[in-house]
């Protein structure tokens, strides 16, 4: 049985550079066949990211889709996603309160070896890691990891899947996958695509195959 998110993850985000809005972000990525799609809202009001986070559910729930939602367990609670998203930063998965364990499906951001282990003793249910092959969507401390240190995680942190981020594009997403990353999340290869709905179609194509 495919892991629930398992596939292809965008992330809808707030970044001004961006020409659509998060939840038009969401509905063209839903439409060409995306499995996951996490809200990333760094720029605007809580008022404003739950009104994103509620309408984004709405677009997913039509699709069959898992939708969750980046640093903020209370948002993610309130707009009814399926899932939070934690940095390291953020408040760490034992913290959230046991009622929200038991809604919520936790991810958690890791940048090397160490933090995917402490997160594999977290019981997330899943793991990601990068960047990969470095990014320009959003501003990282870490240079890129490549693929023999994704494959480390990968078996470090078995049987929780691992979501591999960071510069993956098309051309590069089958030798991710053939890594071992059970899931890949794109912000730009997407969302600052010409036609958002057709470079989704093509990295989940190039995905299935590998």
């Amino acid at each position: 049985m495919k892991h629930p998110f398992a596939g292809l993850h965008v992330l809808a985000d707030d970044d001004p550079r961006w020409k659509r809005d998060p939840v038009e972000q969401a509905g063209l990525a839903c439409a060409g066949g995306a499995q996951v799609i996490q809200l990333r809202a760094k720029h605007a009001t809580d008022e404003q990211v739950l009104r994103w986070a509620r309408a984004i559910r709405e677009i997913t729930r039509s699709h069959g889709l898992r939708f969750v939602v980046n640093d903020r367990f209370d948002l993610a609670l309130a707009s009814d996603a399926d899932g939070v998203h934690l940095g390291q930063e953020d408040l760490p998965p034992d913290a959230l309160p046991a009622a929200s364990r038991s809604r919520l499906a936790v991810g958690r951001s890791t940048h090397d070896l160490a933090q995917a282990r402490r997160a594999r003793d977290e019981a997330v249910d899943y793991v990601a890691f990068g960047p990969l092959f470095g990014t320009t969507s959003k501003t990282s401390d870490h240079a890129a990891r490549g693929l023999e240190s994704l494959a480390a995680v990968v078996r470090a942190v078995a049987p929780i899947p691992v979501v591999a981020i960071g510069g993956i594009d098309t051309p590069r997403i089958g030798s991710v996958v053939a890594a071992g990353a059970r899931g890949v999340a794109v912000i730009s290869a997407v969302i600052g695509a010409p036609d958002p709905t057709a470079a989704t179609r093509e990295l989940v194509a190039a995905m299935e195959p590998a």
